[in-house]
């Protein structure tokens, strides 16, 4: 019998508060480590944060081998991560609250930052890690000090600063299965006393894909990224410092596809059918009956292309009174890619995607302290120009060609502050708020080019141009403007230094803007709303029997309105996605992470997420027009238990070398995959496992093996209905392995 999200708390927590956690001690260290984190724009001790930050320090980072945004699902409780298409578009969602779209004009509802600059198209959530200090996530609205679009959270990524301290640095090499080699390394270079260089890099270059076709008798997902890092520090005194970083990506890589599965049914049974696929054909009669998920009869090689380059200059300076703080931050980035969207060996729905973004960012902050009041205020300004050109072909299902294009110019300006007033030695309130005023101007649509003369597209939905030429099936040049409050009230309470009590309120909104795939009715192009969250939560943070044990859990309500979400609109005989609002929308849940140092050299770790998750009603399309889908469905990509376990023992051996295992592993619930909640459009729930084993010396040379998915599970990470008599599955990568030697200079 199934146990709801809610009831299983207590089937897990009696193991859960025995396991709990994530750290990897040193031998002889039995005292958890106080971590210090920017979440709230100035350091900090962790205990002393009153809301749910998870965060991965570098070391975590690296021997877990977190590195890309997929990763973190793995390591953080309540977040979820999926990819539209193999190897590219990852959504993060946190507690149930996340992107729905493949958008390129999109924004995450998670604000993913980079060195504080945020990353303002979906576009650029495809990249990998190297040489970074810690990520954090934090968790539930941050609208008040992150501002655009982080209503379901923020993902701080942190890179390593350059440092006076003197000279130092690493190089790693790794080679693994598929044929993947990878190097990585850093130096940072004291120039003297107030000037200080750090340059690093990192190459991965993968000769074997995961996926096989059978059509082009080849592999595909094949990997060649090339990354550099040059940072520089100027510290002339104590009292100011600017730090420069300039950042480059080349990337020449495949992606995957799909496995295929059929929507029309050749023998009146349900489709699509995954145990049994031999009956449910697309309208070409094709099927794919093999059971590799992996293999199929992809007609098209399938191409991945970036070349990115950004720069970001910070100032901090003590001006007496404040300290300022400036960032600044522009991104050039470009890329291209192909969808082989149908799955199978046609041309029914197959697209190259090429986008273009451009960016521009710049923060001032002045914070201090005025008597028994912790304060800060800013200001933030931004400009992004997001372009996309998209031709594609459905010529064997509508005998023509489309072009998507968009061009889309958002500029947000913003003011904000935040106030802690320490009511007494033991209690604090927190009070803030920000003001955001965004405009967004848009340009594009979907041009039937009808190359072959009849387009069965057109006809379809009644626009058709007389004899060859092109006919605008959807077209829209227009802007929507948006001025809101986001705000934040807590109180914090540290009856001791090692615990902390919370309440909070806050709330965050994600702008509107327009959906950018393709459509055949510009009504499918109206703009969609903004969408507001009002988080209710509570919590608590303890460091427990001489810090040997750190524990910390959240209560959360969530009160969700206009939620952006995909549903589908009839336009003919055709049924197309088309991104809307859902009125109202709700979430309960729970997050607990804690970390255990029980003996010398072993630490065990766990974090358990609960969700409850419920949509109101809301419209799409039916057979004969619109219909009312009942309120109670699920939220998309939003488990109802997440549950991550890790394991690590260092002891001495021979010498001055440590010896060092390490195990993870990570479960997730039985999830939909999109606001319909239909059946076949979810995934079923899984655990994976992960291990690690290293022999180090103090003179910093460390050898390593490990593994991931070491049972080989596949799940499903997305699936995509095309409402044409096909579909496609997304899983997992499978089980990679491989040995990695480091030396390390200081």
């Amino acid at each position: 019998m199934r146990i709801g999200g809610i009831g299983r708390l207590a089937a897990f927590s009696g193991a859960s508060l025995l396991t709990l956690a994530v750290a990897a001690p040193a031998v002889g260290q039995t005292m958890i480590e106080e971590l210090v984190v920017t979440a709230q724009k100035r350091e900090q001790r962790l205990i002393d944060v009153g809301a749910s930050v998870a965060s991965l320090d570098s070391e975590a980072i690296r021997t877990a081998r977190v590195s890309d945004p997929t990763d973190l699902a793995t390591q953080v409780p309540n977040v979820d991560v999926k990819e539209n298409i193999p190897g590219a578009q990852a959504i993060v969602t946190v507690r149930g609250v996340g992107l729905n779209d493949f958008s390129s004009t999109n924004n995450s509802t998670v604000g993913l930052y980079v060195d504080e600059v945020f990353l303002a198209s979906f576009a650029q959530m495809d990249f990998n890690f190297f040489d970074l200090d810690r990520i954090e996530v934090l968790k539930g609205p941050q609208g008040t000090l992150y501002g655009r679009n982080s209503t379901a959270g923020a993902i701080n990524i942190l890179s390593a600063a350059p440092s006076l301290s003197g000279h130092s640095g690493y190089v790693t090499a790794s080679a693994a299965n598929y044929d993947r080699f990878e190097a990585e390394g850093a130096a940072n270079i004291a120039a003297g006393e107030s000037l200080a260089f750090r340059l690093s890099g990192k190459a991965v270059n993968q000769g074997e894909g995961f996926w096989y076709s059978r059509t082009l008798a080849r592999d595909l997902g094949e990997q060649d990224i090339l990354l550099g890092r040059a940072q520089m520090l100027w510290k002339p005194d104590d009292r100011f410092s600017a730090r420069l970083k300039f950042e480059v990506e080349k990337n020449r890589s495949e992606i995957g596809v799909g496995k295929f599965f059929g929507t029309l049914s050749t023998n009146a049974s349900p489709c699509p059918d995954f145990a049994n696929p031999a009956h449910c054909v697309n309208s070409h009669g094709y099927t794919d009956t093999t059971r590799d998920k992996f293999e199929g009869d992809w007609g098209s090689p399938a191409p991945y292309r970036v070349s990115q380059w950004n720069g970001t200059g910070r100032i901090d300076a003590d001006l007496g009174f404040a300290k300022l703080a400036a960032v600044t931050g522009y991104i050039n980035f470009k890329r291209s890619f192909h969808i082989d969207a149908d799955a199978g060996p046609t041309n029914d729905a197959e697209f190259d995607q090429n986008d273009k973004v451009e960016q521009f960012s710049q923060e001032v902050r002045l914070s201090g302290e005025a008597g028994r009041v912790s304060w800060i205020v800013g200001a933030y300004y931004s400009w992004d120009r997001v372009r996309t050109f998209s031709p594609g072909t459905l010529r064997d299902i509508f005998n023509t060609d489309v072009l998507i294009t968009a061009d889309q110019e958002t500029k947000s300006r913003a003011l904000f502050g935040q106030a802690d007033w320490k009511i007494t030695d033991q209690l604090t309130l927190v009070t803030g708020a920000r003001y955001t005023d965004e405009d967004r101007d848009y340009v594009g649509g979907t041009r039937d080019l009808n190359p072959f003369g009849l387009s069965f597209l057109c006809l379809a939905v009644g626009a058709c141009a007389p004899g060859p030429g092109q006919t605008q099936l959807s077209f829209i040049d227009d802007g929507v403007s948006d001025k809101n409050w986001s705000w934040r009230a807590g109180l914090n309470f540290k009856p001791s230094e090692d615990t902390l009590l919370y309440a909070l309120v806050a709330r965050g909104v994600k702008s509107g803007g327009f959906f950018n795939g393709i459509t055949t009715s510009s009504f499918a192009l109206a703009p969609y709303a903004p969408e507001k969250l009002t988080d209710y939560e509570v919590g608590f943070k303890a460091r427990l029997f001489d810090r040997s044990l750190s524990l910390e859990a959240s209560a959360f309500w969530y009160d969700y309105e206009d939620l952006q979400t995909q549903t589908f609109t009839n336009v003919g005989a055709v049924s197309l996605i088309k991104l809307g609002n859902v009125d109202k929308a709700t979430v309960k849940g729970l997050d607990i992470q804690a970390v255990w140092l029980p003996v010398d050299g072993l630490s065990l770790s766990a974090g358990l997420g609960v969700l409850d998750t419920k949509l109101g009603s809301f419209l799409t399309a039916g057979p004969a027009g619109p219909i009312i889908v009942p309120k109670g469905n699920k939220l998309p990509n939003a488990p109802d238990l997440t549950l991550n376990l890790q394991a690590r023992y260092e002891w001495q051996v021979m010498g001055d070398w440590t010896a060092a295992i390490q195990g993870g592993a990570h479960y997730s619930d039985e999830v939909f995959k999109e606001a319909l909640n239909t059946a076949y459009l979810s995934a079923d729930d899984y655990w994976l496992f992960d291990a690690r084993a290293s022999l180090s010396s103090a003179s910093g040379w460390e050898v390593a093996v490990w593994a991931k998915n070491l049972g080989d599970k596949a799940y499903v990470a997305q699936v995509t209905d095309n409402g044409i008599g096909m579909g496609y599955r997304v899983f997992n990568a499978p089980r990679t392995y491989g040995v990695t030697l480091t030396k390390r200079f200081d």
